[in-house]
């Protein structure tokens, strides 16, 4: 009983420690913080307002210090339905909705934007953003491929713009218990990290071009990618085609990976490696289904795992992430292990929590330290609103969201050209002596007008 008592009370020490000391705030209800008058509340705007769009904007206008004066997406079939959801998040107050992101960027009442697009329009956009004088908070993965990342970095810099990745695990206090429990020497020393991303997405099947549905500006949604007609197997499944996306170990796997990368205090890996296939073939689907990458980084290994045909392998949900549950770790879907000399580390992202582990007494488990988590979104919200006015770097910096997903592009580099080793300079960030990946760094053209400069 005793060390069940000690345990509780380290977690309420810890979660309160590292909750003021990083400005974070926990909150029941954002609106219940303060009254804010309208002349002081953050303006915004949110670029893409489908599920993760729609999650963001509610979250904020629910906040006493934010209001939404447009609503952006190349689908107009969406004004009616986000408008009156936005109008109910924020008092009534309607919003201007637009199609075309960038006429509300000319707006100089903007403060900042919320970016929820296909991943190919992420840094096109925040770079634009940056550009008009707003702040940015923009979801994961950061970039389409490597060379853009570098570029939303000297874009945001270059304006002083504060601009947050949605890598929301960055701001959870339970995350940050972690990560202080690894950095007091307290899991002894660290060579091996093993990250996964598990889950059943079936292919789908491959249908011809045809007319765009009514409503969706689709030159618009292309935006910098390849010319390309309306297919409906690529607006709704863009995740797996390597013009938009890189398939689920950027799309999803970025959270683990930048995870486990923050947790274990490691920046560019010297080398990368990474194999894996399609075996699901009966479909359109590009990038693989079953893939396996390994970072080599002073000191330490770290291994990435995806299976896209597991459904028995199971996501956190919101029950275990809003309550004092730790998953079953074997059928964890987003677990991170990191193997320490004196105990072994399972870590939940998205409120799952962590445990540690220790040599077995009996043939029972030991727990050597544990916490709860809980869902961190209004955590990352909060500091993305006190950024925008201390004008401080937020949690989940855009260098730090540029590194993470230098992970995720340059495995899939070597798995396109059949596993092979890359080795990688992080001074430059280039690739060396490997002109054939370095062709991968980049799109070999952006479409115009949408092509990205600093």
């Amino acid at each position: 009983m005793t060390t069940i008592n000690r345990r509780k009370l380290l977690q309420r020490s810890l979660v309160t420690t590292l909750s003021y000391g990083a400005g974070l705030t926990i909150l029941a209800n954002a609106k219940s913080a303060r009254a804010t008058p309208a002349n002081e509340k953050i303006t915004m705007a949110v670029i893409g307002c489908r599920g993760r769009g729609k999650q963001l904007m509610v979250g904020l206008a629910s906040r006493a210090d934010c209001q939404f004066k447009y609503l952006a997406d190349v689908d107009s079939s969406l004004f009616e339905a986000r408008g009156k959801t936005l109008a109910d998040a924020q008092d009534g107050r309607k919003p201007e909705c637009r199609q075309d992101f960038r006429t509300v960027l000319d707006d100089a009442s903007v403060d900042a934007v919320v970016i929820a697009t296909p991943d190919h329009w992420h840094v096109p956009a925040a770079i634009m953003a940056c550009q008009a004088g707003k702040d940015v908070y923009v979801e994961k993965p950061l970039s389409h491929n490597c060379w853009e990342g570098r570029q939303t970095v000297e874009a945001a810099r270059r304006n002083n713009r504060i601009v947050q990745v949605g890598t929301q695990n960055r701001s959870a206090p339970y995350n940050m218990a972690a990560k202080k429990y690894i950095e007091d020497g307290k899991l002894g020393t660290i060579h091996l990290c093993r990250v996964f991303n598990q889950k059943e997405w079936a292919n789908f099947p491959a249908v011809p071009d045809s007319a765009p549905p009514q409503g969706l500006d689709w030159e618009m949604w292309n935006g910098p990618a390849p010319e390309h007609q309306y297919n409906a197997a690529i607006h709704k499944n863009w995740h797996h085609f390597w013009n938009y996306s890189g398939g689920d170990i950027v799309n999803d796997g970025i959270h683990q990976l930048d995870l486990a990368r923050w947790l274990c205090g490691v920046e560019y890996p010297k080398s990368v490696y990474s194999t894996g296939a399609r075996f699901d073939k009966e479909g359109a689907a590009e990038t693989p289904d079953n893939q396996v990458a390994t970072f080599e980084f002073d000191k330490l290994l770290m291994t990435f795992t995806l299976t896209l045909d597991t459904p028995y392998m199971l996501k956190s949900d919101p029950e275990l992430r809003d309550n004092d549950i730790f998953p079953h770790w074997p059928q964890n879907a987003t677990r991170i292990e990191i193997y320490g000399s004196e105990g072994v580390m399972f870590v939940g992202r998205m409120g799952g929590g962590w445990q540690v582990f220790e040599r077995t007494k009996g043939r029972q488990p030991v727990v050597t330290e544990q916490m709860y988590g809980r869902f961190p979104d209004p955590n990352h919200q909060e500091n993305f609103v006190d950024c925008i006015r201390s004008r401080e770097l937020p949690n989940a910096d855009v260098e730090k969201g540029h590194r993470s997903a230098l992970l995720g592009h340059l495995a899939n580099i070597s798995y396109r050209l059949g596993g092979r080793k890359l080795v990688f300079d992080g001074q430059s960030e280039q690739i060396v002596d490997d002109s054939e990946a370095m062709k991968f760094y980049t799109r070999e053209s952006y479409r115009a007008p949408y092509g990205v400069k600093a």
